[in-house]
């Protein structure tokens, strides 16, 4: 038998090992139905040939059917489900397991299941009608009708299963929905009913007879049968037998809070835990004002009808050390909800503990124990076997208690934007944050999507009608959030609820976390963590452990966590209030020095030759986050990516300029071996900005320099020439002629790109001689490399030899194989203008074996666009959409979106090629989209040339013409005046 899984409720799919089977057309999908439906059967001929064409098929129906099988059958073997489909005579069978196909599944679930779980999952294998895009007749429609059947008598019974639990508010508008499609059945109609009474609708539900009796008799001639007109008899004398069955137990759960909004996931992943015959007990966690309490309650009271003998409640203040109430006293509340009276509850915890499981022994209950502090506080109150659950709340994890019960989580964090603004919209009412969307959303935003907090601001919005929300989002957005976010009257503001987290933690880790909160970026780590308060590393991490257990930090990562950010300026305010001055500037000197220390080490691993600067440290940070290799420097660098902008901006501002500039000079192999160049560019501006206020020119130079390359590689060509004229200023005060030499050789490659051929070979020759002046071997080998690649862009790929050669040369020697591998890439593209496909596909493939054996995705995305280039002459599509699209895979992933349209491009260059005219179109016109946000005249030349030889083949004169014109106008803009005569002249 093979795996996979075939699907006809809803669209027909068979989805194999090897991913979805590819069929074609309405009729295959139909017969696949057919077969899956009835799986391990054989369909004969005839009965395959009623459900394509019904009562009159064509002559060559049974040819046409052989036909549809074979394509079936290598459709299902590309899936990976194998030789399944058999020809048995006198017709077809799929031997397959028929618990493969969900109709099976369905219909064998349908006769079984009893409760309300059961039938809710049955019905869930639904995805929309039956055999949806598949064109069925005679048998085949028969057979659809017979499970849409079912599957109403099913929805029947879940809506009856529904309010035998007393879940009639729910049940009003989804049997009507139902009811709207079905008019005339009669079952659903006296659902609907009874849902509308029970809800307190008398006269609704006497409506609703009158509606159905009125259809029955219109379409069908019919009067109601005898159950429906018994049911509007009891309705009109109000049968209190009808009355939904009320718990005989305790009710204690408190009241629903208003407006309850946006926790529909986590109310599903809590019904979950209904299916269960001994229900695991329910942990609910999440930091202080996320709304734990609000969501127990409100699932207790959508759950309550299943625990009939009792809703039991008991707020533990486990967070409050001075108000904690203990097991023994928690104990003694439950057994006296349930009946015990004072004399008869005994002393010692156990004791309570043992009569407590054996009242709720055999008894439907649900306990809700609000605010639980540890694990401890919670084991005597968890049941025995039996159908009791416990559902605690709690800021702390409590994962210790998986390790004795079954348990089942819900961690709460912060609502999602869209959730937090319903939430204001629910309190200030619709028309009002419609009048003010964009400050609604602000507010929102402002929050934090923390329920706490949007409660507050909305209850003061809620207090002033006339107040704009736009003034409180004002308000919100100043020094004072946490102040701001208060109401008057009320003692519970978001400040007083999370310094109930804060206060009981231990001092090491109060410190880690007022510390953690003057963290300038987004993320962090328990190493920054440990650096900052000056202890061992494995202290950082048992402390940053108990914060996260505490719901204090969030885990984003392996050891990486974030703040929520009212919970950040919470911390901050703390530092401020309980650390000295000199304190919190030496936790920034630490938190600078931690960041030189891993840049520094970091650079070692991936770049040991980038030695200019050797950072000089005030405190030595404990052990390295990551293993001090090439891989494990990338991965960790990639984690903390976002942070470097805004820890080079700290220790600037902290007036720490040198460590600043240090700081971007040791990421730049980073940067080279990953690309990010749009994060660089920032990076580099901030170095730079340190280096000018130091007044320091080689620092300047340096900075400048690194800046025009981040420049160039995001395709800001003329800020790239701009800020090399400056370092090139720079770089002659600091009296450095080899620097001179490298600011000319990126000056050059910029000039090249713009087209600005004369000036580039001026450039590339000054940085020759200077580089060869000062014996900068490296410096005089990348200048040549960068000359033959000027040399290609002017037509003169043969003058490109020598300089290509001589750079290859100097690099092996020099061995350094990531210049190595770009000169390859260089020299591949020169054998292709060349002609020589074979040579630049051979000198390509050794470029792209170099490169990726040492991690360098910027070369390798640029090789593989070369290499797809020389297949694409040969016109062998399939093998230059490959390297289009690995390059346009790599792309995506390292946000290079230069490349990315190029890819583009180059994909739909060869799906003309091929003939693909939508395909070209799609690739094509996605390339544009991002052209636009990245200009490159000469890149968007030549999709506009792509475009127009596109219309030309779709018959779409007028847009060839103006794409043609187009792309004539930018090759002359671009100084590519022989590609603009060429398409002025097609």
């Amino acid at each position: 038998m093979s795996a996979g899984e075939l699907l006809v409720l809803g669209s027909v799919q068979a989805i194999g090992p090897g991913g979805p089977a590819s069929l074609q057309g309405a009729r295959q999908r139909a017969v696949l139905g057919m077969l899956a439906l009835h799986a391990g059967e054989v369909l004969p001929v005839a009965k395959l040939v009623d459900v394509v064409w019904g009562e009159d098929p064509p002559r060559t129906a049974v040819r046409t059917l052989h036909s549809h099988v074979a394509r079936i059958r290598q459709a299902l073997d590309k899936a990976g489900f194998g030789p399944v489909l058999r020809t048995v005579n006198p017709g077809y069978v799929l031997d397959v397991d028929p618990a493969m196909v969900d109709a099976v599944r369905f219909e064998r679930q349908a006769r079984t299941a009893k409760d309300l779980t059961g039938l809710r999952r049955t019905l869930d294998l639904w995805r929309g009608e039956a055999f949806a895009d598949a064109s069925l007749m005679g048998w085949g429609l028969r057979e659809a009708e017979r499970l849409q059947e079912l599957r109403l008598s099913t929805m029947e019974d879940r809506w009856t299963a529904e309010l035998r639990l007393g879940n009639h508010e729910d049940a009003v508008g989804e049997i009507a929905r139902l009811l709207a499609e079905h008019p005339t059945r009669e079952v659903l109609a006296g659902l609907h009913m009874l849902a509308l009474y029970r809800a307190g609708r008398q006269s609704d539900a006497l409506a609703a007879f009158q509606m159905v009796r009125v259809r029955l008799a219109a379409e069908l001639g019919a009067e109601p049968g005898p159950d429906l007109l018994a049911l509007h008899s009891r309705i009109l004398r109000r049968d209190p037998d009808l009355e939904a069955q009320r718990p005989a137990g305790p009710a204690q759960l408190p009241a629903r809070v208003g407006h309850f909004t946006g926790r529909a996931d986590e109310l599903d992943a809590l019904d979950d835990v209904l299916a269960h015959d001994e229900p695991p007990v329910v942990v609910i966690s999440g930091s202080a004002g996320m709304g734990k309490t609000a969501l127990a309650v409100q699932w207790g009271h959508r759950v309550a009808p299943r625990f009939p003998d009792g809703q039991l409640f008991v707020d533990v203040r486990g967070h409050d050390p001075r108000r904690v109430m203990s097991a023994d006293d928690a104990l003694a509340h439950l057994l006296r909800s349930l009946g015990m009276p004072d004399e008869r509850i005994p002393g010692g915890v156990n004791e309570r503990a043992a009569l407590y499981r054996s009242l709720v022994h055999n008894k439907r209950c649900v306990v809700v124990v609000d605010n639980a502090g540890d694990v401890e506080h919670v084991l005597p109150l968890v049941p025995g076997a039996g159908r009791t659950l416990l559902v605690i709340t709690s800021r702390r994890a409590l994962a210790a208690l998986g390790a004795r019960y079954a348990v089942h989580t819900v961690a709460l964090d912060a609502l999602r934007h869209q959730a937090s603004v319903e939430l204001l919209s629910s309190v200030l009412g619709a028309r009002r944050v419609e009048r003010e969307r964009g400050p609604a959303a602000r507010l929102a935003r402002l929050c934090g999507g923390m329920p706490l907090a949007l409660r507050i601001a909305a209850a003061r919005l809620a207090g002033e009608p006339a107040r704009p929300i736009a003034e409180l989002a004002g308000e919100l957005a100043g020094a004072g959030r946490l102040d701001a976010l208060r109401v008057d009257g009320d003692a519970r503001t978001v400040r007083t609820v999370l310094a109930s987290a804060y206060l009981p933690l231990e001092l090491a880790q109060t410190r880690m976390f007022r510390l953690l909160g003057l963290v300038p970026s987004t993320t962090f780590t328990s190493s920054l963590g440990a650096a900052m308060c000056g202890v061992a590393a494995v202290e950082g991490r048992r402390a940053t452990a108990e914060l996260k257990s505490a719901h204090l930090i969030t885990a984003v990562g392996d050891d990486r966590f974030r703040f929520h950010d009212l919970i950040r300026e919470f911390a901050r305010q703390c530092a401020r209030a309980d650390e000295a001055e000199a304190a919190i500037a030496e936790a920034g000197h630490r938190l600078v020095d931690w960041y030189l220390r891993v840049a520094n080490e970091a650079n070692k691993a991936i770049d040991p030759n980038r030695d200019l600067v050797t950072p000089s440290l005030r405190h030595s940070p404990p052990e390295l986050p990551f293993v001090p290799d090439r891989p494990g420097a990338l991965a960790f660098l990639e984690g903390e990516r976002h942070n470097f902008v805004p820890a080079a901006r700290f220790a600037r501002e902290s007036g720490r300029l040198t460590a600043a500039w240090h700081f971007t000079y040791l990421l730049t192999s980073f940067y080279d071996a990953t690309g990010h160049w749009q994060d660089r560019v920032e990076l580099c501006r901030q170095g730079a900005a340190a280096a000018a206020e130091l007044a320091d020119p080689f620092a300047e130079a340096e900075m400048l320099r690194a800046l025009g390359v981040a420049y160039y590689m995001t395709r800001r060509l003329q800020d790239a020439v701009d800020t090399n004229i400056l370092a090139l200023r720079a770089v002659r005060a600091a009296g450095d002629l080899g620097g001179e030499g490298h600011v000319y050789n990126n000056l050059a490659n910029a000039y090249a790109e713009m087209r600005r051929f004369d000036e580039a070979v001026e450039a590339h020759q000054m940085a020759v001689a200077r580089c060869a002046a000062t014996d900068n071997h490296l410096g005089h080998a990348l200048s040549q490399r960068n000359l033959g690649s000027t040399l290609i862009q002017m037509g003169r790929a043969a003058d490109s030899l020598e300089p290509l050669s001589e750079a290859l040369a100097r690099f092996r020697k020099l061995d350094t194989p990531r210049f190595e591998a770009g000169t390859l890439d260089t020299l591949g593209e020169a054998y292709l203008e060349l002609g020589d496909d074979d040579l630049a596909l051979t000198t390509l493939q050794e470029a792209l074996t170099l490169v990726r054996s040492i991690g360098y995705v910027w070369l390798e995305m640029e090789a593989l666009l070369h290499t797809g280039t020389v297949y694409l002459g040969r016109r062998d599509f399939p093998s230059a959409s490959e390297q289009f699209e690995a390059a346009l895979a790599l792309a995506q992933e390292h946000r290079a979106p230069h490349i990315e349209s190029v890819a583009l491009d180059r994909l739909g260059r060869t799906c003309l090629g091929r003939g693909d005219l939508r395909a070209a179109h799609e690739h094509l016109e996605a390339a544009l989209v991002i052209r636009r946000n990245v200009p490159d005249g000469y890149e968007h030349a030549h999709l506009e040339r792509d475009l127009a030889d596109l219309a030309d083949r779709s018959g779409q004169a007028a847009a060839a013409s103006h794409h043609r014109a187009r792309a004539a106008e930018l090759y002359r803009r671009e100084n590519a005046t022989a590609e603009a005569l060429a398409i002025e002249s097609s």
